[in-house]
């Protein structure tokens, strides 16, 4: 039996697990991180378009602040949000965004004086200051009122990802790649670190710990047709749905994103439409104005994705062998703009569709068509990241449901999440290591190696009839066709119904290899039923929600219901041998929010059942508001007195802007 000790173990190689690492790691823990695959491929790599935070540097962007940024997040989520997590999060991204640049992360810069830009398809011309010169830039994203997202081109997550990885090792971070983690270790609620797989041997290994930090990502690789890696299959998440006593949240709040390119579904970043781009017809038209007057191409991604894929039912898509289309143009902002800030969209396109997006005219539209792209839902965490149920057991990143976007997403909120709480749970993780000892025993810790190493030798033994890739490839076109952007009862009850089936044929599979080590067949089969749970989890949650929230879009449901559903849904795996996880639910309290429900900007108005609460609260908010104002109080101190938070270290200081 191997066993590693350690003072603090993150699972997740990526930007959240990283920098959770160095708060870990700078305050004297000894911290390992283990990673599938060189921590500098993670999937954060393919982040291009953005990072949010409120510094309010540029012509488009000045007068931002954290008030601002939290509105749209809150918006963003259609209520559905943690919105002390969220005050959490816009407080702190300004902070975390200049220690990356400190680190090394060449943001791009103001330049003063004038430069031109395409602004709803028409060129405008914006003169920067020349006191802002040097300052970090921003663009143009869906679903916010100011220019706030902070770029490297179209390179973003790379050069963060560099930067983060650089200094975890600059700090003497034990990093481990090719390691999966494949069960939690936990003891009386209490986890105390995973059984883990070396990738290249097989060997199975005990990684013991004060507290353990899951950042492993989303669960993307349920859908058939999604951007992520193939390495976004959610174990992390599963791993603590497996424990029985650990809940995931909010599992059906999945996002779609409008421009993955057709057939490849590689991402064409959101930069493209922030930086003026517009979407195309069949007939060379740009729809969105009709749809959305104001917002157009950049309303909430939920939002254009619906509307993307109802001009396609309406007849106006593009046909092609891969299904039906539409254009995004980005030839309109000119090749020198492409080549200096799109340069990853422009060698995408040329190398998997032999387009020169910079080519004027419709020569060089991508052929682009929402996919899954983000997983709002994953371990259900307090606004520490320690799970509500397990001690020990934290989260961040996207494998987390801290709650910062509800149930959907802002642009640019993400990458930005991955550092700001790996910045914020990775201090209150590393607190809890100081705070807290290992109180194992060694039996335990030889009873998990050997149950899952039984597990194992009994799948590779035992010959059953069912093939595991076909199972996963059914389970994802389940998914694609039942559980995607356009939901009803009827699919979602078939969906849950043939997924159970799916799970049941999973536990009788056949592997041609006995091999222990190299065998890939043998991977599948054990974590294709983690992710049929996963994906249990979304179409149970949707199923049972009667409503249209943010990216969740019931057609036979299609008003936000904040009467009966202003609450999180919660999934919990009873029993190895269950089915189907159970559901609960955790109410969002009106009483306590410093931004009320309220009319979201997008569609018709009156499409919302109102919660009784909502009115008297706004009035309270209101009033409180005004009396503070006339007593001389500034923002900061009317937003505690609406919505006090916390936050570790000094994270609560607040901001300096230009121009303050």
């Amino acid at each position: 039996m191997k066993v590693h000790y350690c003072d603090a173990l993150v699972i997740g190689g990526g930007l959240a697990g990283l920098r959770a690492s160095v708060a870990a790691q700078t305050k004297g823990l000894n911290t390992i991180v283990l990673s599938l695959v060189p921590v500098k491929r993670s999937h954060s790599a393919a982040a291009q378009g953005g990072m949010q935070a409120s510094l309010g540097n540029s012509k488009m962007s000045d007068g931002d602040n954290e008030d601002l940024h939290f509105a749209d997040t809150v918006k963003g989520s259609d209520w559905g949000c943690d919105q002390k997590v969220a005050r959490m999060f816009v407080h702190t991204a300004p902070k975390a965004i200049r220690e990356l640049a400190a680190w090394g992360v060449p943001w791009s810069r103001v330049q003063e004086g004038a430069r031109t830009a395409i602004i709803n398809a028409k060129q405008t011309t914006i003169v920067e200051e020349k006191d802002r010169h040097g300052l970090i830039m921003s663009r143009d994203f869906g679903g916010t009122k100011k220019w706030r997202t902070c770029y490297t081109a179209d390179a973003t997550g790379h050069t963060m990802l560099f930067s983060v990885a650089n200094e975890a090792l600059k700090h003497d971070v034990d990093v481990r790649d090719r390691k999966e983690a494949i069960s939690l270790i936990h003891e009386n609620n209490r986890c105390y670190g995973a059984v883990v797989r070396d990738l290249i041997t097989g060997e199975l290994e005990a990684y013991v710990s004060k507290g353990t930090c899951i950042a492993t990502g989303g669960y993307g690789r349920l859908y058939k047709s999604t951007t992520n890696a193939v390495i976004c299959e959610g174990i992390g998440a599963a791993l603590a749905l497996e424990t029985g006593v650990a809940t995931l949240g909010n599992m059906e709040a999945v996002q779609f994103h409008p421009t993955p390119i057709v057939p490849s579904g590689i991402l064409l970043t959101e930069g493209c439409r922030g930086d003026g781009g517009i979407l195309r017809d069949i007939d060379g038209h740009r729809f969105m104005p009709d749809y959305e007057p104001e917002k157009k191409e950049l309303a909430s991604r939920d939002v254009v994705s619906r509307r993307m894929m109802e001009h396609i039912r309406n007849g106006k898509g593009v046909p092609s062998p891969y299904g039906d289309h539409l254009w995004l143009d980005i030839s309109i902002l000119g090749r020198e703009h492409i080549e200096k800030n799109l340069r990853d969209v422009q060698e995408i396109s040329e190398v998997f569709n032999g387009i020169d997006p910079a080519d004027e005219g419709e020569k060089g539209w991508m052929p682009v068509r929402p996919m899954q792209h983000y997983s709002m839902g994953g371990i259900r965490t307090n606004a520490t990241g320690e799970s509500q149920n397990m001690a020990g057991l934290f989260a961040c990143g996207e494998a987390s449901c801290w709650d910062l976007h509800g149930f959907n997403r802002l642009g640019g909120n993400s990458v930005s999440e991955t550092v700001v709480a790996g910045m914020i749970i990775g201090n209150y993780f590393a607190d809890f290591c100081l705070e807290n000892d290992v109180e194992i025993s060694t039996a335990t810790i030889r009873k998990s190696i050997e149950e899952q190493q039984t597990y194992l030798e009994n799948l590779v033994k035992e010959q059953g009839s069912e093939n595991i890739f076909k199972i996963k490839e059914r389970m994802q076109e389940i998914m694609d066709d039942k559980v995607g952007i356009f939901r009803d009862g009827v699919n979602l009850a078939d969906a849950v119904e043939e997924l159970k089936e799916l799970l049941q044929k999973s536990q009788n599979v056949k592997i041609a290899s006995t091999k222990m080590h190299g065998n890939p067949e043998l991977e599948e089969a054990y974590r294709v039923p983690k992710m049929l749970k996963l994906a249990l989890c979304v179409a149970k949650g949707a199923r049972e929600r009667t409503e249209s929230r943010g990216a969740h879009y019931r057609e036979d449901y299609l008003k936000r219901d904040d009467e009966n559903w202003l609450n999180r849904t919660l999934t919990l795996w009873n029993d190895p041998e269950d089915l189907e996880p159970t559901i609960s639910y955790e109410e969002i309290d009106i009483k306590t929010m410093e931004m009320p429900p309220a009319f979201r900007g997008y569609g018709a108005k009156g499409m919302t059942i109102e919660h009784e609460d909502a009115a008297q609260r706004q009035e309270e908010v209101d009033h409180l508001t005004k009396k503070m104002q006339e007593e001389g109080k500034d923002r900061h101190e009317i937003q505690t007195a609406l919505m006090d938070f916390d936050l570790p270290m000094n994270y609560k200081e607040k901001n300096e802007r230009a121009g303050d």
